[in-house]
């Protein structure tokens, strides 16, 4: 059972002399942005939901298919590099970077023809403005090792945050 921790993880040899790697405790982990693909290696700061029993959320177990809470740090700021702007702010309304007089006028061009097809969920931004973000975890942490997770957006947020709320 991996919980929550400095890493601490343990080789084990399996049938036919192969390895698995059994995590004990993990903190970090590698998390994907699927709209935006983009993955990051971000701080694990809470298990806040598993399906299949309330007691890995209260001893904060890592295990394959639990909503963890992760630092949006690096999303927001490869977020704000890649379009130029400043997300999760207090005020509804985005606004530009201040430093866009600096890039070069190929960059801007580039960033403005990104700003096009760009859009932000509402539900998501609000989450970037407490800096952090929900996430699944897709990898079993006490097989490989690692736990590694998708960012949950879309119907699949909505769908946890009400599960959430009705405990």
């Amino acid at each position: 059972m991996t919980k929550i921790g400095e890493k601490r993880v343990h080789p084990v040899r399996c049938r036919g002399g192969n390895m698995k790697f059994r995590a004990l405790r993990l903190d970090t982990g590698n998390f994907s942005w699927g709209t935006e693909v983009c993955t990051r290696k971000v701080r694990v700061l809470d298990v806040t939901y598993n399906a299949s029993n309330n007691e890995l959320v209260r001893t904060k177990t890592l295990v394959k298919g639990a909503i963890v809470l992760i630092d949006a740090h690096p999303f927001k700021e490869w977020y704000e590099s890649h379009y130029g702007l400043k997300i999760g702010l207090k005020k509804s309304a985005p606004s530009a970077t201040d430093d866009a007089s600096k890039k070069s006028e190929r960059v801007q061009r580039k960033i403005a023809a990104r700003q096009k097809d760009r859009s932000l969920e509402q539900p998501l931004d609000h989450q970037f403005a407490s800096g952090r973000l929900l996430a699944k975890v897709t990898s079993r942490p006490g097989q490989c090792g690692r736990c590694d997770g998708v960012v949950l957006e879309g119907p699949e947020l909505a769908f946890y945050q009400k599960m959430m709320a009705r405990k």
